[in-house]
Parts: structure tokens; sequence; C-alpha cells
């Protein structure tokens, strides 16, 4: 944290020599060894560990991935099955960047709800908070771009389907879509856009990584009291060993769940039509982005009407990108005086209520809107038809051999007939979708900030220490559990 004195102590004349010209020993010793930590961090601290873990797995195989692989719609496909077939441990690297990309999403999405749930945005640490959204930003823009790199039938057609939305933006849209496109339509200069820019990206992740740790070490970190250190030698200890330890534990944890995934099921966190190479003639029955894109997709697809002059494409997809714009208001949105919701009570039930609302909409997203949730009742074949003499009749049949009967009798006496489906009333994803949709956007919009005004927290401790062991201020310091 800022005012920390560094204990760095060269110990040899090349050291010296160096920590005159150009301290870097000094920087990494006073940000990962003696950087005085809160001694209570619990385990959900350990994410951004991970996350950096996640970050070197993805540049590290990306990089071997692109010596391997043809930008080109006619051989893209190939040379990825080439690398799963014919380059050195290939599948193993594939399988490693494709599952590091939902491991990698997986951890930053539980490192944002602890960031939530601890109020790690709140002053003074509100620009720790924006560096980190603008990461998640990144991440999505990665995996959205790499998602068409395979060039199978689901990259093909929702990379269509992602990028005709920015069409529907006034004035600047058509620009925004042909820069995308680089020419008409999806073609061999989409696709080495998309690979330049994705191999781009990460790296642009990592420096704003390096801002993320930077804003970290002003204020240091939040803890789950949400209490500020007012006492360095009985709130904190030294980063290392304890929580190089500890991280160090959760990172090996991480790893072996990960390799499970790699080694057992590879495939299982993507789509089957990825698989089948990409056919602009044959559209999939059910497009859908990566799980970890479904909620947004939810939201996107939830938005069902017009408002005024703006339609309800337009509409869905300002809904979409203020689901995520809402994030990095977030911290001048929450009124509450206090940062965690351990002594909010009511404001925890509402937080556990907006993660179910975040886990329903990606099981929305992934599903098709009009399929019912609750039945109420069955669904019926209308026959229409008109007979010669010119007048026109409607029967309802919920028995489909006695409507294609009928239907068999019209026809014969000369009848013009047609059958469709009168879908029975229902309460459909889509309606679920739209009740979720308002509780996402309310969450943030209103109950955060009429909550802090009304509601009555608990006490907090006084200090940390006293927290971790019990208000007896002379017990030695022991590192947290």
């Amino acid at each position: 944290m800022s005012g920390h004195e560094s204990t760095y102590k060269p110990n040899s004349g090349f050291e010296k020599w160096l920590d005159t010209r150009l301290p870097i020993i000094r920087l990494a010793h006073d940000s990962f060894v003696d950087f005085p930590t809160p001694k209570n961090l619990n385990y959900w601290y350990t994410f951004g560990g991970i996350l950096a873990i996640c970050l070197m797995i993805q540049i590290i195989t990306g990089i071997v991935l692109a010596m391997h692989y043809t930008a080109s719609v006619d051989l893209a496909f190939a040379s990825v099955e080439r690398i799963m077939r014919d380059v050195p441990f290939g599948w193993l690297l594939r399988y490693m960047h494709a599952v590091g990309a939902s491991m990698f999403f997986l951890a930053v999405y539980i490192h944002m709800f602890r960031g939530l749930y601890y109020g790690s945005y709140k002053a003074p640490r509100e620009v720790l908070w924006i560096l980190g959204c603008i990461i998640y930003l990144l991440m999505m823009a990665t995996a959205f771009l790499g998602y068409m790199l395979p060039w199978g039938q689901m990259s093909l057609h929702g990379a269509n389907v992602i990028i005709s939305l920015f069409g529907s933006i006034p004035l600047v849209g058509e620009s925004i879509q042909a820069w995308l496109l680089g020419g008409p339509s999806i073609g061999n200069q989409t696709l080495q856009r998309f690979f330049s820019l994705h191999y781009l990206l990460p790296f642009m992740i990592a420096g704003v990584v390096i801002l993320h740790i930077w804003a970290l070490h002003v204020p240091g970190n939040n803890n789950p009291t949400g209490v500020e250190v007012k006492d360095v030698e009985k709130d904190t200890v030294p980063f290392h060993p304890y929580y190089t330890v500890k991280d160090g534990f959760a990172i090996v944890v991480f790893l072996v769940v990960f390799a499970g995934f790699v080694f057992y099921a590879p495939n299982v966190l993507g789509h089957a039509d990825n698989y089948i190479e990409a056919n602009p003639l044959v559209t999939p029955a059910h497009i859908v982005p990566e799980w970890y894109l479904l909620p947004f997709y939810a939201i996107l697809r939830a938005i069902t009407f017009d408002i005024g002059p703006i339609e309800a494409k337009l509409l869905g997809v300002l809904f979409m990108f203020a689901a995520i714009a809402v994030l990095f208001v977030l911290p001048w949105l929450d009124s509450s005086k206090v940062k965690s919701m351990r002594y909010r009570p009511v404001a925890k039930q509402f937080f556990f209520g907006f993660v179910a609302v975040c886990l329903l909409l990606g099981w929305c997203g992934a599903s098709n809107p009009d399929d019912p949730i609750i039945s109420m009742g069955s669904d019926k074949l209308v026959i229409e038809y008109t007979t010669v003499a010119g007048v026109e009749g409607r029967e309802l049949f919920e028995d489909y051999d006695a409507a294609i009967e009928f239907k068999a009798e019209q026809a014969a006496q000369g009848a013009v007939v047609s059958i469709s489906v009168a879908k029975a009333a229902a309460f459909r994803f889509i309606h679920l979708a739209q009740i979720l949709t308002v509780y996402y956007f309310a969450y943030f919009l209103v109950i955060l900030p009429l909550l802090g005004l009304r509601e009555q927290p608990k006490g907090e401790p006084e200090a940390i220490h006293k927290a971790v062991l019990g208000h007896q201020d002379g017990a030695s310091a022991v590192p947290a559990e």
C-alpha cells in the first residue's frame, strides 16, 4: 500500500549496482514479498493469482497455436484439424487453450462476485474496480474474436449474428459493421481481422493487469470485514510466505480441476456444431455463444418490444451493452457506507438473488426463447380451408391423425387447405428472461442506491486484528484461514 517503506536490502554487489540504476528487484520484493496484506483474507481472494496463471496459459498456448493456424476460410478448419492430429501435442495445446478460456471466465466471475460481496469497488478502490471491468470487457472481446477462428458452423453463424447487431446502431452502425467484416460479408478478410485482433488483445489485457496490480498496491487489499488497515503491525502480515503459500495451494487445486476438463471432458463446454465445417448455406437450428456470454445473450433476446422510435433490435443491443456499462459506475450507485455484506443482512439476500438471476439468465440464453417452461395446455393443429363455393372455415384438433383425415377430406372436395400449429398458452423462456433482466438492472439502479439509505447494518469490528483474534489485542499474529 502507498506509504509502505521498502525493506529490501541488496545482498550482492550486482544487486547494489542494479538497485541504483533499475530497482526492479526492490519493486518485486516490495510488491510480492514484504507487501503488508490484511491477515484475514480467505480463499475467495486467491482468484487474483489464479487469473494471472490463466492469462499466462492462454498467451503461451495461443502463441504456439498461432504458429500452425491458417487464417483462411478454405484452410482454417483443416488447419485446426491438423493441429489436433499432426502437430506434436497439438491436441493438448488446443484443448488447454479452449478449456482455458472457460476456466478464465469461471475464475473472473468468482473474482467479480467476491468483489461485489465484500464491497471491493468502493472508495478508495474505484479505479481498481474500473480497471477490472476493462479487463473483463477485453476478455469478452477476445473470446468473441477467438470463437470464429475454428471456422465451424457456430463460429460463422454466431459471428454473423453478433456483427449484424452493430448495423442497428444509428449513424455509425453500418460503418462499424463494414469495418468488422472488411467487405460486404464474412470472408477471408473478416477471418484475418479477427485472428489479428484475437492475437493482439491478450497482450492488451496483460498491460491492463499491470495497471490493475498497481492500483491494488496504492490503497492495499480490501478484506472480508471491509475495515481499512489501521495498524500495519497488528492488522497485516507479509504477503510472503503467508499468501504465496495460500495462493499456491489454491492454484494447484484449480489446475487439478482444469486438467480434469482438459483430459476427460475437453468438449463438454463447447458446442457440437462447431465441429462441422462452416457452411453459409446451412444455418444451425439454434445459434448460441459460449456459456460465459449467455447471460448477456439472454438480455439481448429479452427485448422484443419497441420504445417510441427505438426498434427492438437496437433496444436489445443497448440493453446488452448497458448490462456491462452499469458495472463501471457501480462505485457511485451503492450508497451504503459499509463495504462488506457480512454486516448488511438485507443487502446480502438481494446479492444472492442477483447471483441466482445471473445463473438463470445463462440458462435462458442457452435455451430456445419460445420453448415453454410451464405449459398451460397443449398445442393444437389448426386447419384453415376455403371451399369451392368460397366459404372459409377453421377447425382446431388436438389429435394429429384426426387433423390429417379432415384435411384429406376437404382437399378431396376441392377445398384449398392449410395447416398450422396454435401454441398453447405457456410461461416461456423469453418471459423468464424479461423478468430476470428487470431484476438485473433494478439491482444496480434501484436496490443498491435505496438500500444504502434505509438499511440498518450490523456493527463492524473496530480493527482487522480484533476480528481475527477475537478482541485479544495481545495475541500473536496468525495467518488467515
